[in-house]
């Protein structure tokens, strides 16, 4: 595991896996601040390292009256706000190349959402940032063809790269993961697993993303006995009141109980 790769995290140093985890979407400060402090306590409790995740606006939305944030400047204020609280990393997706130099003055990775990852201009622009750049594979993508995307931030002068699995596309409306792409995925970066994304349903009738939660602890269970690197997954104190990712989201408080069970299969791999 290349801890390295992932800046502001060596003083929580360990054998286990790293976690990026979060609200889908931030809703304002108070939301955010909760959820990263009972994150960061569980993460200090079983010494994972780990980096707050949100979204500091939702640009892909299956319907125009979706929930797309409160503000950029704001929502990156926050995060920042975030990141020097707790003096934990924050990770935030863009979706422009203009995204790149205004978002990476505010957190520490830029995430490229799946749908993008193939827009070359945009991974560019957020590798020459000399930020941490966490590319998630495209649910229409083979994990062999990932290679290409690390390529383009490594020979763009940055080896800060991590890559995501996601789920792949099953059909119109659901999505599976295939875990053989961890291990050829970790050929080219490390790897992270996005537990709560793989379980969405999109293209649902009403326009509104499904998902299947009750699945979560089994995705992150495989994944972990495939000895992925880190785990990524969206977490609320309340789904149902989540803005953004509610059918498919963590409830904060069953998030310990995760943990302890996968730091029992990692040790299982180290052993």
């Amino acid at each position: 595991m290349k801890l390295d790769l992932i800046p502001k995290i060596k003083h929580l140093q360990s054998k286990h896996f790293f976690m990026l985890a979060g609200p889908c979407a931030i809703e304002g400060e108070e939301m955010a601040m909760r959820i990263a402090e009972q994150i960061v306590n569980l993460s200090e409790k079983y010494k994972i390292p780990y980096i707050f995740k949100g979204s500091f606006k939702k640009a892909n939305r299956s319907r125009l009256d979706s929930f797309t944030g409160i503000g950029d400047e704001k929502a990156l204020k926050i995060l920042e706000k975030v990141g020097k609280t707790f003096d934990i990393p924050t990770v935030t997706d863009i979706h422009l190349p203009s995204d790149a130099p205004m978002a990476a003055a505010y957190v520490d990775v830029l995430q490229i959402p799946a749908f993008l990852v193939r827009q070359t201009d945009l991974v560019v622009a957020a590798a020459q940032t000399g930020k941490t750049v966490n590319l998630k594979k495209g649910q229409f993508m083979s994990p062999e063809s990932m290679k290409f995307a690390v390529d383009k931030v490594i020979f763009s002068g940055n080896t800060q790269v991590t890559v995501t699995e996601r789920g792949t596309m099953f059909g119109y409306g659901d999505l599976i993961v295939d875990y053989r792409s961890i291990p050829v995925m970790q050929q080219f970066a490390p790897v992270i697993l996005d537990i709560t994304h793989s379980l969405q349903q999109p293209n649902q009738t009403d326009g509104v993303t499904g998902g299947r939660p009750e699945l979560i602890e089994t995705i992150a269970k495989a994944g972990m006995a495939v000895g992925v690197d880190g785990i990524f997954l969206e977490t609320h104190y309340n789904p149902t009141e989540a803005q953004s990712d509610a059918a498919n989201m963590l409830p904060l408080d069953k998030l310990e109980n995760l943990l302890q069970k996968l730091i029992r299969i990692n040790e299982l791999n180290l052993a």
